[in-house]
């Protein structure tokens, strides 16, 4: 049995609780919940897992050394001391992000200089030659974090952000983190048991990561590539085995529901949930919230509505007494869920939360609010046997303190580090075009690998019934095997 080894995932704040929960499902030995972290050991296997299968980490890093610097030339030194030919050769390129929380280290940049310098100079010494540093794409990334005199140092396994799926064609302004997304999802509750609505749905982020989740589907289906398969104990058989194993994805017996007033949005919508290959399970409409009528079936509602930050409305308040006017006549006897993050907007919705959960979107300190519609007065609703919060929501409720201090609910981030990554300010969209995903029959490992990215007039070859051979580097027309993905009900819409 191979050696375990401690790993850290990141995440956003808030969203601690549920990735510690993920990695407990996923067999994570040693589970500990940190700031924006969650500790845990495992194997080589754990750690390819993990990155394939979280939902809500950012990314997954592996220490190899912590010890204690008061200077910057104790960062060098301690560096050094690390026999750099386990992980990397000459032929490979590195890059270091420093992360400092330290009145001796003030300069994030000048840390990562240091750990770069005594890395070049070992290889100096030793073969007269030296690695290339590439900060674009490198073979190997390495992550220093220093809080006061206590550093870690860390190969970081992910590389480009776990957020980044791959599955996101198109994109509205300040869309929603696809890890953020997750998280909201899981922290209902919500697997798949009841339909699921989003009537302000945007590009259909919730809508996408739901459908996985009612799936039981891996996130990592889609994407590209990690950064520990340019390590060099990667193990591609174990990796390729990981990546075709589904036993573990589910039917899933109701539906998912989008709408958006933006015709463009429901238009960019459908094109990710086609890339996601997920047009089965999901339907997106053009609708006004305004106009939502009861649902025939039950339902779960997860919405994200506009803030007055990046995305605004003429009358904010007055569409969030809209949302609550709707909730209150048309979505009785169902749950809903709202993010937002201006405290005058929840007052216009003219409801009381069952259930109120801070989190991060981006640097914004958000809350996300669950409102449970019932008919009639409460004590009626309770003498009936209902509870408004379960056990798992009260543990939840009390995660709310490590919000309070110094917290002013409109006070912005100051500390960006990791939640820069999903902020809805910052956002930068990356495209992917991919080739048409293939039969479930053939390994799934190559649809996650041939994307092929946007031409530059941001056609779509695939909605052509056009392929890209990788091999080959041609393109060519052709009938799409009409087994894709018959296993499991999803394939493309032509």
């Amino acid at each position: 049995m191979e050696q375990e080894f401690e790993l850290i995932a990141k995440t956003f704040m808030g969203l601690e609780p549920v990735l510690a929960k993920e990695l407990t499902q996923l067999g994570a030995n040693n589970v500990q919940i940190g700031r924006r972290m969650v500790s845990f050991t495992g194997d080589k296997e754990m750690m390819y897992r993990a990155n394939f299968s979280l939902h809500t980490a950012i990314r997954v890093i592996k220490p190899i050394k912590h010890f204690k610097a008061q200077s910057a030339d104790d960062v060098y030194e301690e560096v050094k001391k690390i026999d750099w030919s386990q992980y990397l050769d000459l032929k490979k390129s590195f890059a270091v992000d420093s992360v400092v929380f330290s009145d001796e280290f003030r300069h994030s940049k000048f840390v990562s200089y240091k750990v770069k310098d005594a890395i070049v100079d070992q290889f100096r010494e030793k073969t007269g030659q030296r690695p290339n540093i590439s900060v674009a794409n490198p073979d190997i990334r390495l992550n220093m974090h220093i809080a006061e005199d206590r550093c870690t140092l860390s190969l970081d396994s992910s590389g480009e952000s776990l957020h980044r799926r791959g599955y996101r064609q198109e994109s509205v302004e300040a869309p929603l983190n696809e890890v953020l997304a997750a998280g909201m999802i899981l922290m209902t509750g919500w697997h798949g048991e009841t339909d699921f609505i989003d009537p302000m749905c945007g590009s259909g982020t919730l809508l996408v990561e739901a459908a996985l989740i009612a799936r039981n589907m891996a996130p990592g289906v889609f994407r590209k590539e990690y950064a520990f398969e340019k390590w060099p104990d990667f193990d591609a058989e174990l990796f390729d085995r990981i990546y075709n194993d589904d036993s573990q994805e589910r039917e899933f017996t109701h539906h998912i529901y989008g709408y958006d007033v933006d015709m463009a949005s429901v238009n960019k919508a459908r094109l990710n949930v086609r890339a996601a290959g997920l047009t089965k399970d999901i339907t997106v409409e053009q609708a006004d919230f305004k106009d939502f009528k009861q649902p025939s079936d039950k339902a779960i509602m997860v919405t994200n509505p506009p803030y007055g930050e990046r995305i605004s409305t003429p009358d904010l308040l007055g569409t969030y007494r809209m949302i609550g006017e709707t909730l209150k006549h048309q979505f009785k006897g169902n749950d809903a869920w709202v993010l937002s993050y201006r405290e005058e907007c929840f007052d216009q919705i003219g409801l009381k939360p069952s259930i109120k959960i801070p989190v991060y979107n981006g640097s914004l300190e958000c809350e996300f609010r669950k409102y449970q519609m019932f008919e009639g007065k409460l004590s009626d609703f309770r003498g009936a046997g209902n509870i408004l919060k379960t056990e798992e929501e009260k543990k939840a409720m009390s995660e709310k303190h490590r919000f309070k201090e110094n917290r002013e609910f409109k006070k912005r981030l100051e500390e960006v580090e990791d939640n820069e990554e999903g902020d809805i300010r910052t956002f930068k969209f990356h495209k992917f075009d991919r080739d048409s995903r293939g039969s479930r029959d053939r390994d799934r490992r190559s649809f996650g690998r041939d994307r092929r990215e946007f031409d530059d007039r941001g056609g779509r070859d695939e909605r052509r019934g056009d392929r890209y051979d990788r091999r080959s580097g041609r393109d060519f027309k052709g009938n799409r095997d009409k087994r894709d993905f018959n296993k499991k009900g999803r394939r493309y819409d032509d």
